[in-house]
């Protein structure tokens, strides 16, 4: 079967030609499933919250770093720093011409922290195969020191405005499914 996104009814909406693992900014938005409020519960919050702050010390994710972020009822907002490329960086890979994502790449980092996130709080809800996130995540390369600073600003005073806010941000990020996820069927 073919990996066409045409194939799929859905086309990548990437910044061609932009290494998702080289260095710099990125502001990321993940979901909940059907916007469901589970890190509402203080539990449930505070495992979100400290996964997140071991991704830096996973294998695939140590030349970045985590800068603002935070855990909402039913989404996060989160600025990675990649300080460097990752460590098994390969430059002679073409950029956009593979079919599963690389290794220190945005994608693989959301992905592990959601994948980690779900199996974690399915084993305390006991609810397993139960979906967590909304496929995907929403990014925006971050490009200027100004940009950066009205972006922490942001993460800072979204537990005030976070709804209206939400709802005006995600349809100007760019949105990413991961590769390796089987097709929609709608």
């Amino acid at each position: 079967m073919s990996s066409s996104p045409l194939h799929h009814h859905r086309h990548s909406i990437r910044l061609k030609g932009w290494d998702y693992r080289s260095p710099g900014y990125y502001f990321v938005t993940i979901v909940t499933y059907q916007r469901e409020p589970l890190f509402g519960t203080p539990e449930y919050q505070e495992l979100a919250v400290n996964m997140m702050l071991r991704i830096p010390e996973q294998p695939h994710a140590q030349h970045l770093e985590l800068d603002e972020f935070i855990i909402m009822p039913e989404h996060g907002h989160i600025i990675f720093n990649f300080k460097d490329y990752p460590a098994n960086f390969d430059p002679t890979l073409p950029i956009g011409e593979f079919r599963a994502a690389l290794a220190g790449s945005l994608g693989v980092v959301v992905g592990h922290y959601k994948t980690a996130v779900t199996t974690r709080l399915n084993q305390l809800r006991r609810t397993p195969g139960e979906k967590v996130w909304q496929r995907g995540y929403y990014e925006r390369i971050i490009r200027d020191e100004h940009h950066l600073q009205a972006t922490r600003q942001y993460i800072l005073d979204n537990p005030i405005k976070h709804q209206d806010d939400l709802d005006k941000l995600l349809p100007r990020m760019t949105y990413h499914s991961s590769p390796n996820l089987p097709p929609r069927t709608s």
